[in-house]
């Protein structure tokens, strides 16, 4: 009987241990979950220093957010009647409720974040090149691919910050719809689908509510898989490319005869036959990238539940039009946005430059089509890609990186100097004092 229950249980987990190097290729085609792996990877696609696991830490970040968001969704009432009152409830009448919100918002603060360092990663290593060695990858396509769900992760952090309905929550989105009624034109019509109106109220809640819980997670769910898949069509991480990859072709020919196709018979054929073998040491998939997903799920996961014991999710009272805050601020990650606005607003003898125009709408869309046309203007050479500030890149990653200090500088102002009516507060300086709601 032990020895039933034993064989019934190996049965169950060979594949994530296997005993042999047989069963180490085996596993990868005969289980659904570790299909997308290719038998054989490369230590170097595995190394710390070159990737630093940002894939599957956001993969376990969006995994923790799914699991909390499925919990939350039990317990939230999407209604401005309610919905501030049922935040007060996980707050301080559900068991453990304030945990799993701080744990939501810290997750989600952690993945917008991890994308960001992600795709600076990325682009400092000319990953997104297309190698000429390998003739059936299209490295772009994945580059454009993170920058669509860089942009979609932080509209879904974007939308689950409106659910509290709070003051950060009414004036984050009130700041949003200023910005988007800048744009020429189509202005009007953009705020209309943004608030579900005219006015802000159960229409734009519930339309960012079903955003939130639906349509963008299907959508990142749905991006992350193409993602990945594309990484095993490329050939694996851009990392194959830093080893060094041989082309090693032959001719085969079959002997003559018939042979029986859908258009009808055929006689013998002489394919050629293109194998790609990487430099390098290369390891089974399973069980060494299992295991070191797996450890990384669990890092991932108890970081985040200490953090969320120690930074406690905010809110603010209740939303009112009535009562405006001062500083009204958008969330951290579209601050530099908010404080672009403020610098490129203009004033010069009765004529005004719309800020909201050039700084929030012009410049950052720019900025996102120039990222999405850099891997066809960047004529480095292939031994740059999978390489850490390759001496080729040299100038492009210094202005890149310049843009991101920029940006991140831009947050920090935005954080921290700006104090009552928008106005720069230097560290030492003490902030005017603001009336207190009543």
């Amino acid at each position: 009987m032990k020895k039933k229950i034993k064989t019934f249980i190996r049965n169950l987990v060979w594949t994530y241990s296997p005993a042999t190097e047989r069963e180490a290729s085996d596993a990868t085609a005969r289980n659904f979950l570790l299909h997308w792996f290719p038998a054989k990877t490369t230590t170097r696609s595995m190394s710390f220093s070159y990737s630093m696991a940002l894939g599957t830490i956001i993969f376990a970040l969006f995994s923790i957010l799914t699991i909390t968001g499925l919990i939350l969704m039990f317990l939230y009432v999407p209604s401005v009647e309610r919905a501030y009152w049922s935040i007060k409830d996980l707050e301080f009448v559900v068991p453990y409720g304030w945990f799993i919100r701080d744990l939501h918002r810290i997750a989600a603060q952690l993945m917008v974040a991890t994308v960001f360092i992600h795709l600076m990663r990325v682009f400092l290593t000319g990953a997104y090149k297309n190698s000429e060695k390998i003739t059936g990858s299209y490295r772009p396509l994945n580059w454009w691919i993170g920058l669509a769900l860089l942009l979609i992760t932080m509209m879904l952090s974007y939308t689950g910050y409106l659910l509290p309905w709070d003051q950060l929550a009414l004036w984050a989105i009130t700041i949003g719809d200023h910005i988007a009624l800048s744009a020429p034109l189509v202005g009007p019509a953009i705020s209309k689908v943004l608030i579900g109106g005219t006015i802000i109220d159960q229409n734009t809640l519930i339309r960012w509510y079903v955003a939130h819980v639906f349509f963008l997670p299907v959508l990142i769910f749905m991006l992350l898989l193409w993602h990945m898949w594309r990484i095993r069509k490329d050939g694996g991480l851009a990392a194959v490319e830093a080893l060094g990859i041989e082309r090693i072709k032959q001719d085969k020919v079959v002997a003559k005869g018939k042979t029986y196709s859908l258009m009808g018979i055929t006689t013998g054929i002489t394919p050629t036959i293109t194998q790609y073998r990487v430099r390098g040491e290369t390891v089974s998939s399973s069980p060494y990238v299992t295991r070191r997903i797996l450890m990384i799920f669990v890092m991932v996961t108890a970081v985040t539940m200490a953090l969320a014991f120690f930074i406690k999710a905010p809110l603010e009272q209740p939303a009112s039009l009535m009562w405006t805050p001062n500083p009204a601020k958008a969330p951290w990650y579209f601050l530099w946005l908010q404080e672009l606005v403020a610098d490129t607003t203009i004033r010069i003898k009765g004529l005004t430059i719309s800020g909201g125009l050039v700084g929030g709408i012009v410049i950052p869309t720019f900025l996102f089509l120039f990222a999405g046309l850099w891997p066809l203007l960047d004529k480095s050479t292939d031994q740059a890609i999978g390489v850490w500030f390759h001496k080729s890149r040299r100038l492009q990653n210094a202005a890149f990186l310049f843009i991101c200090a920029v940006i991140i500088i831009l947050i920090y102002v935005g954080a921290v100097m700006r104090g009552p009516y928008w106005h720069i507060y230097m560290p030492w300086q003490q902030w005017i004092k603001m009336p207190t709601r009543f």
